[in-house]
Parts: C-alpha cells; structure tokens; sequence
C-alpha cells in the first residue's frame, strides 16, 4: 500500500508540474522578445512566481502525506530582496525539497550553477533555462593543459550568464561536496570528516569571481534526517518524519571577491582553509543534533 501511495502522489507531482511549467516557459519567452529593461524585469519576476507557486503546491502535497517534525534555526532577519549564496551538505535528493520548502517566500527563489550540456536534457533543460539557472561551462585541469587557451573562459562565460542576476534578487546553492554523501564515498575519498564528505573550493571560488560584489551574504546551511536519510521514494511514500536544518549566515569577505584561484597558490590555499575550517564546525554541528536526537530518544523510552 505505500508503494502504490508512492506512485499516486508521484503521478500528482508530475501533472502538477505540468500545470505550472506552461505559464513559467511561456514568460520566459515573452522576456526574451519584449522590449525594454522593465518589461523584461516584469516577465522575469512572474516566471519567478510561478515557480515559487510550483514550490507551495508541491509543499501541500508533500505536507499531506507525511507527518515531518520540522526543526529549523536560523531563518530570522532573511529577505527577499537580498543576493545569497547557499552552502550546503548534501545527503538525498530529498535536500532540494526541503530546501525549497523553508526559503520559499523567505528569500529569492533558489537557483542552481547548472553544467552547461545539462541544457539538452528533455523538459528539464527548458524549465532551468526559464528560470534562469546560470549554466556554467567547465574545463578539467586536463584539457586545459591541451587548450591553454581556453584557460578563464569558464569564469567569463560564467560571468556573461549571471549579468542578468544584478538587477533581480537572487539565491544561488552550492553543494560544495560534489556528490551526496554515504559512509563509503567518505572512506574512499579519505574524509577528515566523520559526516561530510571532502568540499571542494573550485566551485565556491568560481560563484563568488562571477557574483561576488552581488552577494550579501553565505548562508551555511546544515541539513540533517534524525531517523537516517530519507530517499525521494520515502518522501512520496510518507516516510518522511522528521529533519533538522541550521542556518548561518556568514559575511562575504573582501578576499573571497578578490581572489585568483585558478592561477594563484595562495589565494587557493586560503580558500581551501576557508572552507575546510567551515566544514570542521558544520560536522560538529552535526554530530551535536544527532546526539542530541539519540537522548531525546533514550528519555522518551525511560
């Protein structure tokens, strides 16, 4: 019976998602062909709307299915009319919901650095262009060794595709461990980190060379599932009972903007200390809820 609950909400989610996809895409194709700073501010926004709509409705689904105890800290004194940069452990699929679930309304609609050959994935290459997911073109050290020449072009395409980000308000997440985290991809990748995975600086460094004067602030969000981590299948099944999130917000440094990680030492070491250091504190703050949640547990039994 859950797996056939898991499929009806899944079929929900999917026309859902159709509902709102057609007037999202069809502003953003007016923005593209209208004239005037303001009208394409105009069409901007209300694509933003309806995606932020999209959020609400899947919110109710999910809200109806599952009885989540919510535990969130941090959420105070945010805006929607501030630039931020998200940086988050990443631990399910199910961390994009839940991070759309408490931003929503409460900052700007969260957007992703997207590869850029991801645009010719079927629909949802549309629906990340439509809301303007800045779509990022990478080099490995590799090729760069082959094409010199190429050396800093990801950074000014980058910056090319967030111009338009100046005159909206916009949140951008970084899961800056390149990959969901399980106990054996942290024993393969030798992690310092009991909880986490390794970060990678690369892509934080690359955010903040093409927004960094944009943004106001990182927000450093810890997202952690109590009872084990939940898989979208558990979401749609209604497995979902409960998740603990912080955040913390933390000023952009005049360094972080004016630094050259590609090319000097340096400032890549600095970054890297950086958010080694950020990683350090946030695997405490998780090893701290988890015990925390064990004694809750224990006491309720005593």
């Amino acid at each position: 019976m859950k797996n056939l609950k898991g499929m009806f909400v899944l079929f929900i989610l999917i026309v859902n998602t159709i509902i709102w996809f057609v007037p999202l895409v069809l502003f953003a194709l007016i923005r593209v062909i209208v004239p005037g700073v303001f009208l394409r501010q105009l069409f901007t926004k209300l694509s933003s709307e309806m995606a932020t709509l999209w959020v609400s409705c899947n919110s109710f689904i999910f809200s109806r299915i599952n009885h989540t105890k919510w535990d969130v800290h941090g959420l105070e004194q945010l805006s929607k009319k501030d630039w931020y940069l998200l940086l988050v452990n990443h631990l399910s699929w199910v961390d994009v919901i839940v991070l759309q679930t408490i931003f929503n309304r409460e900052i700007p609609f969260l957007k992703f650095f997207i590869k850029r050959e991801l645009i010719w994935l079927p629909f949802l290459g549309v629906a990340w262009w439509s809301l303007d997911m800045p779509f990022m073109q990478r080099y490995s050290k590799e090729y760069l060794e082959k094409h010199p020449n190429k050396r800093g072009q990801d950074v000014i395409a980058t910056k090319k595709a967030c111009r338009k980000f100046r005159d909206v308000p916009t949140s951008v997440i970084n899961f800056v461990e390149g990959t969901r985290f399980t106990k054996e991809k942290r024993v393969n990748s030798k992690s310092p980190y009991t909880c986490l995975l390794k970060p990678q600086a690369g892509g934080l460094a690359l955010a903040l060379d093409a927004m960094g004067d944009m943004f106001d602030k990182i927000l450093d969000v810890t997202i952690v599932y109590p009872k084990g981590i939940v898989s979208f299948w558990d979401l749609l099944c209604g497995r979902f009972s409960s998740v603990s999130v912080d955040v913390e917000k933390k000023p952009i440094e005049d360094w972080m903007i004016n630094s050259d990680y590609q090319n000097n030492s340096i400032d890549r070491k600095r970054f890297q200390s950086w958010l080694y250091e950020l990683w350090e504190s946030k695997n405490k703050k998780i090893i701290k809820i988890q015990q925390n949640h064990i004694s809750i547990k224990n006491h309720s039994f005593s």
